[in-house]
C-alpha cells in the first residue's frame, strides 16, 4: 500500500474500494470485507449511494481496528442546497456507526456550495471530520469557495480515466496543493470494455504478466492520483489492489495518455441537472 499525505498532515491511502452503486445490505458488506481481507484500508462511500449502512457494518464485522481504516463520504445536493449540510453529516456520522469521518466532501458544486463549505469548516472544528474536500470540482468552484472559506480543501475528487485524462485539471489542483482523486479510473460502464480492449493497454499487461485494468490502475498511481476502483467480485477487488510489483517506464504512461479522447463518462460539473 501507498500513501498520500493530504495538505492537513492527514495521510490517505492511494488505492481505495468505491461502492457506487453497490446494493445495501449483504452485497455492500461482503465488498467491503472482501476489500479489507485483501488489504484495502479506504473505503469510498456517500449518502447518495444509500449503503453507508452497510459499510460501517462490514468495519465492524472485519475486526480491524477504526482508526485503522479511512473512510470517505460525502454531502448530497439537496443538502447543499437546502443548508443542511451538518445535519446530513451527523446523519452519516449515525449510519456510519463511527464517532467520525476521515475525508468529508462536497459531492458536486450544487447552488449554496459556499455556504455548505463553510458548515465543513466547522465539522472539522468540532472534529466529527478529519478532513474535508469537495468532488467534481472545477477550479473556478473552488476559486469562489474560497472568497470566504478559510480551510483549502484537502482533496477533489473528480472523472478521469485514459478517455478522459483530465490533465489540466489535475496539474491545477497539485499546483494549488490540493490532492487528487479518481472515480470511474477504468471509464465505466461500456466504455471500460472498450478501454480494457484496447490492443496498447493488452500489450503492456502482457509484458508485466498484468490485466489491462491493472495497467490503467497503475498509470493513475503513477500520476499520484488517489483511486478508488468499484467492483462486487471478490476476484476483481483482489486485482484491483495487486497494483504495487511493478512500475509502468515512463514511455507506457505516455502511451496510455495518449488514448485520451476528451470524452467524459459521467456528468459535466458544469452542466450537471441533479
Amino acid at each position: 500500500m501507498q500513501n498520500i499525505k493530504l495538505n492537513d498532515g492527514t495521510v490517505i491511502p492511494q488505492v481505495g474500494l468505491g461502492v457506487f452503486r453497490a446494493r445495501d445490505g449483504e452485497q455492500t458488506e461482503q465488498s467491503v470485507l472482501w476489500a479489507l481481507e485483501a488489504g484495502y484500508r479506504h473505503i469510498d462511500t456517500a449518502k447518495a449511494y444509500r449503503n453507508e449502512a452497510s459499510v460501517g457494518s462490514a468495519i465492524r464485522k472485519s475486526g480491524i481496528p477504526r482508526e485503522e481504516i479511512f473512510i470517505t463520504t460525502k454531502v448530497w445536493n439537496e443538502d447543499v442546497r437546502q443548508g443542511t449540510t451538518r445535519r446530513a453529516c451527523l446523519e452519516s456520522l449515525r449510519k456510519l456507526g463511527t464517532d467520525y469521518i476521515d475525508l468529508y466532501l462536497i459531492h458536486w458544486p450544487a447552488e449554496g456550495y459556499e455556504l455548505a463549505w463553510k458548515d465543513m469548516e466547522r465539522l472539522r472544528e468540532e472534529g466529527h471530520v478529519r478532513s474535508i474536500g469537495v468532488s467534481n470540482f472545477h477550479m473556478h468552484h473552488i476559486d469562489t469557495m474560497m472568497i470566504k472559506g478559510k480551510v483549502l480543501p484537502s482533496v477533489d475528487q473528480i472523472e478521469a480515466h485514459p478517455y478522459f485524462t483530465n490533465q489540466k485539471l489535475i496539474d491545477d489542483l497539485k499546483e494549488r496543493g490540493i490532492a487528487v482523486e479518481v472515480w470511474s479510473p477504468l471509464a465505466g460502464g461500456n466504455h471500460a470494455a472498450e478501454l480494457l480492449a484496447e490492443p496498447a493497454l493488452l500489450e503492456i499487461g502482457a509484458k508485466y504478466g498484468k490485466t489491462a485494468a491493472q495497467v490503467v490502475l497503475r498509470w493513475h498511481l503513477q500520476r499520484d492520483t488517489i483511486v478508488i476502483p468499484k467492483s462486487v467480485h471478490q476476484d476483481r477487488i483482489i486485482e484491483n489492489f495487486d497494483l504495487f510489483d511493478f512500475e509502468l517506464r515512463d514511455e507506457e504512461m505516455q502511451q496510455i495518455s495518449g488514448l485520451n479522447r476528451n470524452t467524459r463518462v459521467g456528468a459535466d460539473p458544469e452542466t450537471f441537472d441533479f
